[in-house]
């Protein structure tokens, strides 16, 4: 089992940066992929973005991609999404997911993860 757990959520003004961290304890493997997905109220569950902590090639959703980045620290399990220029869209709550040997035409798809963390919540508001 695999357990995450994410922080750095909050509300933060239109414009400005959130810093979001997921850390894997437990089984985790040396080729797993993390990923962050996003749900608003009321709406499906999105891609975000993901890491493949075995080479560190990233995937985005073309939509975020520029003011989002996401990146890992292999040795301490985590991935981070760094997230800027913040807009009220990006209200959801952020939800870690992991899961070992993801291909790269699966990183989108929520169900193709073993684990995902309870959700840390973004809002962007003035």
């Amino acid at each position: 089992q695999v357990q995450l757990v994410e922080s750095g959520g909050g509300l933060v003004q239109p414009g400005a940066s959130l810093r979001l961290s997921c850390t894997a304890s437990g089984r985790t493997s040396t080729s797993h992929t993390m990923a962050w997905f996003r749900q608003a109220p009321g709406k499906e569950r999105t891609f975000v973005a993901a890491i493949r902590f075995r080479d560190n090639n990233a995937f985005y959703a073309n939509s975020l991609k520029g003011r989002f980045t996401i990146s890992r620290d292999r040795a301490n399990s985590t991935a981070y999404l760094q997230m800027n220029s913040l807009e009220p869209e990006d209200t959801a709550v952020y939800y870690c997911e992991s899961g070992p040997h993801i291909i790269a035409s699966q990183t989108g798809v929520p169900q193709a993860y073993d684990y995902w963390g309870q959700g840390t919540q973004v809002t962007v508001s003035s």
